[in-house]
């Protein structure tokens, strides 16, 4: 299929979505957060059950794979649940969401040494508040400018820019 044929498509597949690139990454950052927190649940609940051994060998890749594809499992089932979407869409979204935010937290997890911090500490009071420094690092990671405030205003959306515009304006040589 050449390209001149893609196009058309491509554009008329942008206009049926009606969704403009700005507000893509709204739904980006509510799908991050919606995995994080369903992330952040489950290894919570391991730890409040005092299986903080498990936690810490899960965010390594060290747990036995009956154990990872278990707490997986339940991962991708919060997800699931808590995105309200259904079929296709909603395992396409959790299987790349979902461990897009397991890497980024196992990075922040090295960044912080959040392992050596849970094994040194055994009290499960210690490990939850460990847990949502973790949580905090990997959303700063996720999405850098969360914190800033910044918004799009209805009357600030983007307009195109057509062809004449950029053409008249330019200098001539």
């Amino acid at each position: 299929m050449n390209t001149s044929a893609l196009l058309p498509r491509l554009l008329q597949a942008a206009k049926s979505t009606s969704l403009a690139a700005w507000q893509t990454g709204q739904l980006f950052r509510r799908a991050v957060a919606t995995a994080l927190t369903a992330v952040h649940d489950v290894l919570q609940a391991e730890i409040q059950k005092g299986n903080m051994q498990l936690v810490s060998d899960f965010v390594t890749s060290k747990a036995l794979p009956a154990a990872r594809a278990l707490l997986l499992e339940r991962m991708a089932a919060r997800v699931l649940v808590r995105l309200g979407l259904r079929g296709a869409l909603a395992s396409n979204v959790v299987g790349w969401v979902l461990p897009l935010v397991l890497e980024q937290l196992i990075q922040a997890g090295h960044k912080t040494g959040f392992f050596h911090k849970v094994q040194s500490n055994t009290t499960i009071l210690d490990a939850l508040s460990r847990l949502d420094e973790l949580k905090q690092a990997a959303w700063k990671r996720l999405v850098p400018d969360a914190d800033s405030g910044a918004e799009v205003l209805p009357d600030d959306a983007p307009t195109p820019l057509l062809l004449s515009e950029s053409t008249s304006n330019s200098p001539t040589a």
